[in-house]
């Protein structure tokens, strides 16, 4: 008889769905994405949205499709979203909104109860606690979407529907999710609901004024949403996601030295500046790289926390340990 394969010997995909999730996959995502998948506020909405999306559809094709300018169909374009029919306001309102909220107390949980000392004593460092739980709460919201795609076939052959102003409409919602969760998971790091919505709307502020007047710019000098634009769109998630995620992360640390400054105010200083800086190299640059203020932050926020350390050719300080007991006097 053959023995019977185990996790080890199956291929990743085999072992996902016999076994478990692949050991390649980051222990914190594992961790995080089995406790999500259970949530109410994951399976409710991800099952609302599709009896919603039926509803939207059935009143989209009893009205006439609205004719979108196609030099308006560009990713973080909210006016684009908002007037594109029920459809796209119901996922707006899912995969922006009611999924991400969902993870308003991520990494509070961590924090109250100690399990993030546990954590950094093993090989998982500040940012991998971070990112797996930004991957998990974006996977999610990604997930719901991609469950929507059938639908949005049906709207581009039904419809009659352009195909450029449905994928300005899904990127908007893959990068807007990007940043919605990311803010979520650096305001969740808070103690109390009222911090928690105070930095969540400070972030939502500063990411609306840092990432439209780039935006806005470039496309009145460019005539519209071209390849520029697209990558200052890409830019703004970028930046402002690594500055949500290093709020997140500057609240993980254990010890702050007497001579620095403290993470999360720093971070949250960040976030206030943020735009006047992007403003300002969206000024010099005429419009055409405002995306340098957007990467500029990014690089600032994830510079802004790090912890001191000796260099690795400096030796280590001798231990300090007691002197030994003295010899005892021998006599003859």
């Amino acid at each position: 008889m053959h023995p019977t394969p185990g996790p080890a010997t199956l291929h990743p995909v085999e072992a996902l769905w016999k076994h478990d999730l692949p050991e390649r996959f980051d222990p914190m995502t594992v961790k995080e994405l089995r406790q999500s998948l259970r949530r109410g506020s994951f399976v409710y909405p991800f099952l609302a949205i599709h009896f919603f999306a039926v509803a939207a559809m059935a009143v989209e094709f009893q009205i006439s499709p609205s004719s979108a300018d196609p030099d308006l169909a560009g990713m973080l374009n909210p006016y684009l979203l908002w007037s594109s029919g029920p459809f796209w306001a119901l996922v707006a309102v899912i995969c922006l909104f009611v999924m991400p909220l969902g993870g308003i107390a991520l990494m509070r949980q961590e924090l109250e109860e100690g399990n993030h000392e546990l954590l950094l004593l093993t090989k998982l460092s500040r940012w991998k606690v971070v990112f797996g739980k930004f991957l998990t709460l974006w996977g999610l919201s990604a997930l719901t979407f991609v469950s929507l795609l059938p639908y949005v076939v049906v709207r581009y052959l039904v419809g009659g529907i352009e195909w450029w102003h449905e994928a300005a409409c899904a990127s908007t919602i893959i990068g807007g999710a990007a940043l919605m969760c990311a803010g979520v998971i650096g305001a969740s790091a808070f103690q109390g609901l009222g911090a928690r919505i105070g930095i969540l709307a400070l972030f939502l502020a500063s990411m609306a004024a840092g990432c439209a007047v780039p935006l806005a710019v470039n496309a009145m000098v460019t005539k519209g949403c071209g390849i520029l634009y697209h990558i200052h769109a890409v830019a703004a998630v970028i930046s402002y996601s690594a500055i949500g995620l290093a709020l997140a992360r500057s609240r993980l640390r254990l010890v702050v030295h007497a001579y620095e400054v403290k993470p999360s105010g720093m971070l949250i200083g960040l976030i206030i500046f943020a735009p006047f800086v992007i403003t300002m190299a969206t000024a010099f640059t005429f419009g055409f790289a405002g995306l340098l203020g957007l990467l500029g932050m990014a690089v600032v926020a994830w510079r802004s926390d790090i912890t001191p350390k000796a260099p690795k050719w400096m030796p280590p300080p001798p231990p300090n340990l007691p002197p030994p007991p003295p010899l005892p006097i021998q006599t003859t």
